[in-house]
């Protein structure tokens, strides 16, 4: 398609040319009135003078027919798998794609969104503007109109207000428009944190969906942890119940609620609910019972006091009970150990025991040593960081009650020599010691000048010093945990000397290690949802990873593939695509993680509607179908201004748009026409003359 017109290039400002014009016509005007011979020559010749200086050029323009845009946009969100919305979805796309066959100058553009990353996880559909950042890429001269394929539950209406250069918006709603009644369960608050040992209070509540509003009665909720049941209440519908449940353990805890189907049911999906609550201690205490003062004490108690999570307890054996002298003891300033409140009344508050440099000299008699072993088989923690009076058979704890719960006995010898402490091979894969090193093959730390000979019994060396002896032996005893550093010099890398190492981070970790911090589990199977996707990391110390399987709420079993991610680490995932509580399991251990509805304004409703589109529509010219019993109509091109629906029809715009491609210019007197032109007028002006004289 072409279009032309003409243009002029004046060799001279058109004033000029204009006041030549004005004389040359003046002149021959004369000539002509007195009836002189030539006036009608010299008036072309003065013309064709002028029209030359003009240069009158044709223009022709070269223009490309652009093709129409015009875009279809599917919803993929979670209400449109409900029922057979799915289904609906694509037949109704086959069928507009294959309409597009009898409109030769458009193009079809396919845009398919779950519309929740427009604007945020919880915030709903917002198809619109997944819509306007399509439209964005398209140029207005060429935007034919819009198809919507949905169930009309779209959430950012309000965000778009320029419909007009998306339309005509055409929406063919998928679901039955007599389904309105479903149940929904909807958790309306859950705490991020609890205590251990203490409840948290959840509030839910459950609706029944109509046409007349939110339905009375009540309904069946089961509430269960870790996927473990716990009890099955009742609740009123439409009004938010309040349920106390206890956090019973660190670490994740997942509950999960499930009311029973409704009535009217479009989907379960919304009928489940999942709340996962952190489990933190409220206060770790520890008893910290110094056998004697010297350099490292001060090390421990500011570590442990510089802790905001614990209340420490310090004592420190200054004179033992068979020390005889004649000071009064009026004059002492010292504070009976109290010996039965500590290991016998008040054992079982601590959370960890630490033994440093303790020697069996009579303060704590073998029956609260028994009470301390009872305690660590129970589920209690205790930690020996030795010093040289377990080397002796006289003074050493091992010869104690504690003896059946040490991970390793002295020999008898003490090693006086330089060396460095270096993680074992147990110790590169065990969270306590493994994350010390960072992958070195040799730490450069702070050398230490003295260890306690130990033989190990059972338990695991994570750490190895003089003469490659063990230095830092742990064990698992019953439901507790021990720990035994062959070591009282610590403190010199607190000091700095040679550099130093890492004391607090080493005594930190052990110490938690000890206390079951569920982060520091070196045999453990953790999961977690995380965008959508189950990710699984399995632990182990001293062996490989054991082959992984994921429980999905709804039955399904996954396979997880794991791959190695540091010394003794492996994670995998696989999609989460199920709403509800996944057990992970390993050989024998469990993992829970809990899936909670992605996107809650998304199933908030989840029956169809066309309240949203019609006004859109309306607005645009276009119309509302529902695809449950309309089949799409035919295509048509429809001039802007036109009606854009009929009968058995849906309209698009023909904007008949084009771009130029380039441009013709042709001369309409070019320079050898123009002197042909006057030197024949001239020629015939002359001869006229001529002939006269």
């Amino acid at each position: 398609m072409n279009a032309t017109e003409i243009s002029f290039a004046p060799m001279l400002p058109w004033w000029v040319l204009g006041a030549l014009g004005a004389a040359a016509l003046a002149v021959a005007g004369l000539a002509i009135v007195r009836r002189a011979p030539g006036g009608l020559l010299r008036l072309l010749l003065s013309a064709l003078l002028v029209a030359a200086l003009a240069r009158p050029t044709l223009v022709s323009e070269l223009r490309e027919q652009e093709r129409d845009t015009a875009v279809i946009l599917v919803d993929r969100s979670g209400s449109q798998e409900v029922g057979d919305r799915t289904r609906m979805t694509d037949e109704a796309l086959d069928a507009l794609e294959s309409r597009f066959d009898v409109l030769p100058r458009h193009d079809v553009l396919v845009v398919e969104t779950a519309g929740a990353s427009m604007a945020g996880p919880d915030r709903g559909t917002a198809l619109l503007g997944a819509l306007r950042e399509t439209w964005a890429a398209v140029p207005k001269r060429r935007r034919a109109g819009t198809f919507l394929i949905t169930d009309g539950q779209v959430h950012d209406t309000a965000a778009v207000a320029d419909f007009e250069e998306m339309g005509p918006v055409h929406a063919l709603l998928t679901g039955n428009p007599d389904e309105d009644g479903d149940r929904r369960l909807s958790l309306r608050a859950a705490p991020a944190y609890g205590i251990v040992g203490k409840e948290v209070a959840l509030e839910l509540l459950v609706e029944d969906l109509g046409p007349e509003g939110t339905g009375q009665g009540g309904a069946l909720v089961s509430i269960s942890a870790d996927g473990r049941p716990l009890r099955t209440i009742g609740v009123v519908l439409g009004r938010p119940e309040r349920v106390a449940l206890t956090v019973e353990h660190a670490g994740n805890t997942v509950f999960e609620f499930g009311v029973e189907p409704g009535p009217r049911e479009l989907s379960l999906a919304n009928n489940r609910a999942v709340a996962t609550v952190n489990g933190v201690r409220d206060r770790l205490k520890v008893l910290l019972v110094s056998g004697r003062p010297h350099a490292g004490e001060r090390v421990w108690r500011n570590l442990l006091k510089s802790d905001p999570a614990v209340d420490l307890i310090h004592f420190t054996i200054l004179r033992p009970p068979y020390k005889q002298d004649s000071t009064p003891i009026r004059e002492l300033a010292l504070i009976s150990f109290p010996v039965r409140e500590l290991f016998e009344e008040r054992l079982e508050e601590f959370d960890l025991i630490v033994f440093d440099r303790y020697a069996r000299r009579g303060v704590i008699p073998q029956l609260y040593l028994t009470n301390v072993a009872d305690y660590v088989r129970g589920g209690g923690a205790l930690l020996d960081a030795a010093g040289p009076a377990f080397a002796s058979r006289v003074t050493t704890l091992y010869e104690s009650a504690l003896s059946d719960i040490y991970p390793a006995g002295p020999t008898g010898r003490i090693l006086v020599e330089p060396f460095r402490p270096v993680p074992t091979e147990v110790g590169r894969r065990h969270p306590v010691t493994g994350p010390l090193v960072a992958g070195a093959a040799a730490p450069r730390w702070g050398r230490w000048f003295r260890q306690i000979d130990l033989e190990p019994e059972h338990g695991r060396v994570l750490l190895s010093g003089a003469e490659d002896r063990p230095l830092l032996v742990v064990d698992r005893v019953g439901e507790g945990r021990v720990g035994l550093l062959a070591s009282d010099q610590v403190w010199l890398w607190a000091r700095g000397y040679q550099g130093g190492g890492p004391h607090a981070e080493l005594l930190r970790r052990l110490a938690h290690w000890l206390m079951k911090e569920p982060d520091l589990e070196e045999d453990a199977l953790t999961a977690t949802i995380a965008g959508g996707r189950l990710e699984v990391e399995q632990r182990r110390a001293e062996a490989g990873p054991e082959p992984v399987t994921a429980l999905a709420p709804d039955g399904r079993m996954h396979a997880i593939e794991l791959r190695p991610v540091g010394p003794g680490r492996w994670r995998g995932a696989v999609e989460a695509d199920a709403v509800g509580v996944w057990q992970v399991r390993a050989g024998e251990k469990t993992a829970i993680a809990g899936v909670a509805v992605q996107n809650p304004l998304e199933f908030e409703d989840l029956r169809p509607t066309a309240a949203q589109m019609a006004p859109i529509a309306d607005a645009t010219g276009g119309r509302v179908l529902w695809l449950a019993r309309d089949v799409v109509p035919e295509l048509r091109a429809v001039r802007s201004g036109g009606r854009m629906t009929g009968r058995g029809w849906l309209g698009l715009r023909d904007n008949r748009a084009y771009r130029i491609t380039g441009i013709e210019r042709t001369p309409l007197l070019p320079t050898w026409l123009a002197l042909a032109l006057g030197a024949a007028l001239f020629t015939w002006l002359w001869r006229r003359e001529g002939q006269r004289g």
